[in-house]
């Protein structure tokens, strides 16, 4: 509670800077708390107006701010308590400063890795693709396509703020927001989605096999096979939710493919972003979107407490006979 009040003052601070002297004290600080608060929280909601951040494109004060917030909120509480536990032995001398990544948990190492590898990857990608794209960043200037990539990279992992408008990206730069908002922030974090650690997992559950290995491996450490079982479970539940909803919402709305399925990956992820959906959904679609955005936050939680506490409490059963079934 503390750490998380300390952070969202220090981002109304920040945002103060620039709404005081443009909307006036009171109303100033009132959008400074209200944006810093939602920003940290991955809550995605604001109070500047339909355009979101839009008018704020260029302004590194307002992106670096919200950027932060973002990234500290979905990042997980996990990880600052061992990233300070870590400083803390480093400054008391226990621990020398080229050991500090060493010294973090598996956990805070996958997450922290996997964190700066989907954001730099995805804004280099989304550069690419709308540099020269006249509906969102060919009339900007260099640094601005920058930040709007970098932002965008950002927003997807289930903040929902924007910058630039989600109808107007090209089909490449969706399909890139589209994975991010499926995997999300950090375990117990703010964010939603499947998790940066699960899907890190995942891969290197595929790399591992690949390279004729038996266990997940990473970071000199094997990674328990029943974690890497639960983590399979979640994400191929998330993938049938995802499916599910897009054939129901196409069954019951006339709209583009992308636009649905960009809307209910956003809803799984409890993102908020969309490509101007949302508003021209029925009620049949609004209450599709309303229950994935149910299952996206609950489920994925309910789901591995569930599987944990059944791992604790069965009992041995009969062992069939072992077989094996033909793959590809």
């Amino acid at each position: 509670v503390k750490g998380t009040l300390f952070v969202e003052a220090m981002g109304a601070i920040l945002y103060s800077i620039q709404f005081i002297p443009e909307f006036g004290p009171l109303l100033g600080i009132w959008r400074a708390v209200f944006n810093s608060v939602s920003a940290f929280c991955n809550a995605g909601m604001d109070i500047l107006g339909d355009s979101s951040l839009s008018e704020y494109r260029s302004n590194l004060l307002v992106n670096f701010t919200t950027m932060t917030l973002i990234i500290f909120g979905g990042i997980g509480f996990t990880v600052w308590w061992d990233v300070l536990h870590v400083t803390k032995e480093v400054l008391h001398k226990n621990i020398r400063k080229k050991l500090f990544f060493e010294s973090l948990t598996l956990h805070s190492k996958l997450a922290i890795s996997m964190t700066i590898y989907l954001l730099v990857t995805g804004c280099f990608i989304i550069f690419i693709f709308e540099y020269n794209n006249p509906l969102t960043m060919k009339d900007l200037s260099f640094g601005d396509k920058l930040l709007a990539s970098m932002f965008q990279s950002v927003t997807t992992r289930t903040a929902g703020f924007f910058t630039i408008s989600q109808e107007k990206f090209t089909n490449a730069s969706a399909m890139i927001s589209m994975i991010l908002m499926f995997i999300g922030g950090s375990p117990a974090g703010t964010a939603g989605g499947m998790k940066t650690t699960t899907i890190a997992m995942i891969i290197l559950t595929t790399i591992s096999y690949v390279k004729s290995r038996n266990d997940t491996e990473v970071y000199k450490r094997k990674i328990a096979s029943d974690n890497v079982r639960m983590g399979l479970v979640v994400v191929t539940l998330g993938i049938i939710v995802l499916l599910t909803s897009v054939t129901l919402m196409c069954a019951v709305e006339d709209a583009p493919f992308i636009d649905i399925i960009y809307e209910l990956t956003s809803a799984l992820g409890t993102v908020g972003l969309s490509r101007s959906l949302t508003p021209t959904l029925s009620t049949l679609g609004k209450i599709i979107v309303i229950v994935v955005m149910y299952i996206g936050r609950i489920g994925p939680i309910t789901l591995v407490v569930a599987l944990a506490n059944r791992r604790n409490t069965m009992s041995k059963g009969i062992d069939f006979p072992e077989k094996r079934i033909m793959i590809g």
